[in-house]
């Protein structure tokens, strides 16, 4: 029995040892240091500091960069047009083509206000309004071409409206294309056919409302098609409604059915 109790024994010197190196027991461990503390909040610190400036700088130049991007891209793009035939001519000068396509759209915009080049620009497109799968894709061009277009004519966009769409409480961004006026029995009513995008500014639907139930904002046709186009990003912080423009539109009337 006493061999047994001497060889499960530890010494004290060693227990204490044991004890003391043990770093797991929160109880006996050193305590840290105050530089160490304040090495790793300095650190912190810095950290936070460094990687908020870091996307600040990436919030700053994201834009520039794409900005940049997109018309490198242009330049190069309208460049190609008339640069092949400068290098045939042996004149090999960057920005030649381009400067050359800026004159050559100048020059049709000078002749389709003409006559004679909106003659010819009529009967381009009655041939190509007669060609099956082309003549979706003109037209959709043509429409938001004429939405932009200096020329505000019948056929471009006449106002950015704000409906109550899909559901009470909601508001949808569109564009009033035309009035009509339906007839009742008891009194007619003014309608405006508002053109809502629903995938960019191409593709949409068209709703008949009651011209007292539209709102129209202090936002023009190019603010208007900024914000559908960036997808609302650039929505301006404030929108007041307008008063209403009395010049006088085209009107159908719409005989009623029944």
């Amino acid at each position: 029995m006493a061999e047994e109790k001497e060889s499960t024994s530890i010494p004290l010197s060693q227990g204490e040892n044991a004890s003391r190196d043990d770093p797991e027991d929160p109880a006996k461990s050193p305590p840290s240091s105050p530089n160490s503390s304040t090495r790793k909040a300095c650190c912190f610190v810095l950290q936070s500091w460094v990687s908020k400036k870091f996307m600040t700088g990436c919030v700053v130049l994201f834009p520039v960069a794409v900005t940049f991007f997109i018309t490198w891209w242009f330049i190069q793009f309208v460049d190609g047009f008339f640069s092949p035939i400068y290098s045939r001519l042996g004149i090999d000068v960057f920005g030649l083509g381009f400067i050359t396509s800026l004159a050559f759209v100048f020059l049709i915009g000078v002749f389709v206000s003409s006559w004679m080049g909106a003659t010819v620009f009529w009967i381009g497109e009655w041939f190509i309004k007669r060609m099956p799968l082309v003549r979706h894709i003109y037209s959709a061009s043509k429409q938001i071409s004429a939405a932009i277009s200096p020329d505000q004519n019948t056929t471009a966009f006449k106002e950015v409206a704000i409906i109550r769409h899909p559901r009470v409480g909601e508001y949808a961004f569109g564009f009033i294309t035309s009035t009509v006026i339906l007839q009742k029995d008891n009194e007619d009513e003014e309608l405006c056919s508002v053109f809502v995008p629903t995938n960019h500014l191409y593709i949409g639907d068209i709703f008949l409302v009651n011209s007292k139930d539209i709102i129209r904002p202090n936002l023009s046709i190019r603010e208007g098609i900024e914000i559908i186009v960036s997808g609302g990003m650039t929505m301006p912080q404030l929108i007041s409604p307008v008063e209403r423009d009395t010049r006088p539109n085209e009107r159908v009337s719409l005989n009623r059915i029944g």
